[in-house]
């Protein structure tokens, strides 16, 4: 017996129908925002990340030299295959360009809850747009496609940042500050002990008088604090965007989730600007459900035209812990509408119904097994049927078929040839 591989998961027919409705959800959330669907390679050149992040992040890539002697991998994340069809494209696509893809991922790391090897993420990105409203617009469907999924403002925060405003003022400490490696540091913050985040700091290049007196600065959350310490013209415009951001939140309807929280950062070095993460309004869980943010610079990076750029990408596996533990994940079962069940030799005639019910849009089966009365009875109570249209053939001998609703167990019967007749879903109730 084979089993499965640590870090990949099997999804059956009950989960999967509850995935695909919240996956369908978040969609058509996009789709209403003007968001166009796009499909993306399995496999991307290894380069695309070793490039940026060096050789040693081949040891969190499923990487592998191909049969042409290429060094690829499966790809660990959406923004550099979108940002390389930018470049390829990038004079005939109208600006700004507003794309969704969802799709599975792979990265080699440990696995814990909500973090696999394979995962699934709805990325949604605007290129083309440095305005504030294209950062609000992307926090506006964060916030549409959770509530549409039923969660409330009670359930789920936006923790809101700036780069710059974080850059900036690391910049007034001296001038050998690794400030990459301090924004990381900002962001493992909430899951090391003071002591640990000072220590990051510190090999980072400030001293430990410095880290913790731009510990004290960022977890004030004070902007005016913030501009008047920096006393620089970066952090002064980065508080202005970031304010400029959470106004026009506030007009699309969305700044009540929305928290100014200098403490996130996001790990990624390709983000430039106004960054934020989704997390659990009550704690139980623990991590963040998901990030997004400005990555101005990746574009011309990929060599194209400078592009602003902004996107966020919902993990489908930390979603689906806040829905579960708000009480909005849908039912993990499988419906149908109609079992058009067999006896004897009807099968044209079932057929037939079949068909026709199919053709009105319904989930319909039929006896594909030669099973018995009873078992076929069985089987369409094992798949939650609401409908059970029995074709026997002493039924047809008097031109009728049996309808009957499963949830009661009452039946009737109806004339062959008027069923399904003119009703888009006809039930027992409308012909009893």
């Amino acid at each position: 017996m084979y089993d499965r591989i640590k870090g990949f998961r099997d999804f059956y027919p009950g989960e999967m129908a509850a995935r695909r409705e919240t996956i369908d959800t978040i969609e058509d959330t996009a789709r209403q925002y003007g968001f166009r669907e796009v499909g993306t390679p399995t496999l991307e050149r290894a380069e695309m990340w070793t490039d940026k992040s060096g050789d040693d992040i081949v040891e969190e890539l499923y990487a592998f030299e191909d049969q042409g002697g290429r060094h690829v991998t499966l790809t660990p994340e959406l923004t550099p295959t979108v940002a390389r069809m930018v470049v390829a494209k990038q004079q005939e696509l109208s600006k700004p360009i507003k794309w969704v893809s969802t799709r599975p991922f792979w990265r080699y790391e440990q696995v814990q809850q909500g973090r696999q090897r394979e995962f699934y993420q709805t990325n949604v990105d605007i290129f083309g747009s440095s305005e504030p409203e294209a950062d609000a617009e992307v926090l506006a469907w964060a916030a549409d496609a959770l509530t549409n999924l039923g969660l409330t403002d009670d359930d789920f925060e936006f923790r809101v940042s700036h780069r710059d405003i974080l850059g900036g003022v690391l910049e007034t400490y001296e001038e050998d500050v690794d400030i990459d490696e301090a924004i990381r540091a900002v962001d493992k913050s909430n899951k090391l002990s003071t002591a640990e985040y000072h220590d990051l700091l510190v090999e980072a290049g400030l001293d430990y008088d410095q880290a913790a007196e731009f510990d004290d600065l960022i977890a004030s959350g004070d902007l005016d604090e913030l501009e008047a310490f920096a006393g620089t013209e970066r952090v002064t415009d980065a508080v202005s965007n970031l304010q400029n951001v959470l106004d026009a939140a506030g007009d699309f309807g969305v700044r009540e989730y929305c928290t100014i929280s200098l403490e996130t950062a996001r790990g990624l070095d390709y983000y430039t600007g106004v960054v934020f993460e989704c997390f659990d309004s009550t704690g139980e869980v623990s991590r963040s459900i998901f990030g997004g943010g400005r990555y101005d610079d990746l574009i011309e990076q990929f060599g194209g035209q400078p592009t602003p750029a902004v996107g966020v990408a919902p993990g489908h596996a930390t979603l689906s812990l806040l829905c579960k533990r708000a009480g909005v994940w849908p039912e993990e079962e499988v419906t149908t509408d109609y079992y058009v069940l067999q006896v004897g030799d009807t099968r044209a005639e079932a057929a037939r119904i079949s068909r026709e019910l199919r053709e009105r849009g319904h989930i319909v089966e039929t006896d594909v097994a030669g099973r018995s009365f009873g078992a076929q009875l069985d089987y369409a109570d094992s798949v939650n049927t609401e409908t059970v249209v029995i074709v026997g053939e002493q039924d047809l001998a008097n031109d009728e078929v049996t309808i009957k609703d499963m949830e009661s167990g009452d039946q009737t019967q109806v004339p062959v040839a008027e069923f399904p007749g003119d009703l888009d879903r006809p039930t027992y109730e409308d012909l009893a």
